[in-house]
């Protein structure tokens, strides 16, 4: 008798266990959801709480999926949204480079459990596809990932090594470059751009550049967008503007941002009438300079507009850098089925044939005001 009561307080001991080493949850609160991204590596502010409120749209929830193998963990952030006229659902990321982050993951990390339950969380809760932008910075995102969907390539980022001292930083610089930070340096100085009227006047600017490259609505962000993310501790984002020496005129600005050791080149905005001397060349240079002093690792430029690396944005960027890193993208059907079924409806529906070989991602939503676009995902920073 002693035996079998033993045996069964074993038994239910070893379920229990079992249980919080290989589990599966779902986090929403800001409270949780801070202190786990908090234990994980290489974490950036893509991945906060904060981040996701001001970055939904409507009809997105922003969910934390956990996952907890003993003392490994993994934490999934995505924005989970309705398919219309359907009870489906699928989910994306916020606008930047996230990506799922983990604590003690490596390239020996065997995430045949992760995979499974993720797929049975997935299928559970009707979400049809999954899609992420993936962090260049964040290099074990691989193995949580391995043959779960597919990562997709979609070109370089442009990174400044703030490892190197800043004599070896800018002898990348392309010659025109530096020549023309030496002519911006006597045009214009660099002040903190945090007062209320330096953010309006950014904004405008950033929303007129949008207006003239006639850019998608996507590029576009409300005025409470700009502030809060500002405001935001856990985004740590600092608006630095080049202000006209000689008249004292809003040149340009840009949004930086500094978490774990890497500096984020945002959003940016020039007046048109500094154009010929566009000064985010020189505000680069002036965050560089900082970040190196200040200990900083990374300062990623971003990338071009599109899967090549031929644009001339992608052109300014590399005048800082040959430090080029992989940027790709995570697209995972769950349900083979369903997506097919999808896809025939949004044909039925458009009376149009989809191009299964476009970029777009998932493809049923080619065309539509939610589609994910190639050209928005590699961007950030962007010099307009």
């Amino acid at each position: 008798m002693t035996f079998v009561i033993a045996s069964k307080i074993f038994t239910c001991y070893f379920a229990r266990t079992f249980s919080k080493q290989k589990s599966m949850n779902v986090v929403k609160d800001r409270k949780t959801w801070g202190e786990l991204v908090g234990q994980c590596e290489g974490t950036d502010f893509y991945h906060t709480y904060d981040y996701h409120q001001i970055s939904k749209k409507n009809g997105e929830r922003p969910a934390l999926i956990e996952y907890n193998d003993g003392d490994r963990r993994i934490a999934l952030p995505l924005l989970i949204r309705d398919i219309e006229g359907t009870h489906l659902k699928d989910a994306t990321s916020v606008y930047g480079y996230g990506g799922p982050i983990g604590k003690n993951i490596d390239s020996q990390f065997n995430n045949w459990d992760f995979g499974k339950k993720l797929e049975e969380f997935l299928r559970d809760n009707q979400i049809v596809s999954v899609f992420s932008r993936l962090h260049p910075f964040v290099s074990y995102q691989s193995s949580i990932l391995q043959g779960i969907g597919k990562i997709v390539s979609h070109g370089n980022v442009v990174n400044i090594d703030l490892t190197k001292n800043l004599e070896q930083q800018k002898q990348q610089y392309k010659k025109r470059l530096k020549t023309y930070i030496n002519k911006e340096a006597k045009e214009y100085e660099i002040i903190d751009g945090s007062c209320d009227n330096c953010l309006d006047i950014f904004i405008g600017t950033y929303c007129e550049n949008m207006k003239r490259v006639k850019a998608k609505s996507s590029y576009f962000f409300g005025k409470e967008y700009f502030y809060e993310l500002l405001a935001s501790p856990q985004i740590n984002a600092e608006l630095k503007v080049a202000k006209h020496k000689q008249t004292g005129d809003f040149a340009g600005g840009a949004i930086f941002t500094r978490n774990n050791g890497i500096v984020q080149y945002h959003l940016s905005g020039v007046k048109a009438q500094y154009f010929h001397l566009n000064p985010i060349k020189l505000l680069i240079d002036h965050e560089r300079i900082q970040a190196t002093k200040e200990g900083y690792t990374y300062f990623n430029l971003g990338g071009g507009l599109g899967v090549h690396d031929q644009d001339s944005l992608f052109y300014f960027k590399s005048g800082f850098s040959n430090d080029y890193r992989k940027f790709c993208s995570w697209q995972y059907v769950v349900d083979e089925k369903k997506y097919q079924e999808l896809l025939k409806q949004k044909q039925a529906l458009d009376a149009m044939e989809i191009d299964k070989n476009s970029c777009f991602f998932p493809l049923y939503r080619q065309g539509t005001s939610t589609e994910i676009e190639i050209s928005k995902i590699n961007c950030l920073g962007n010099d307009r």
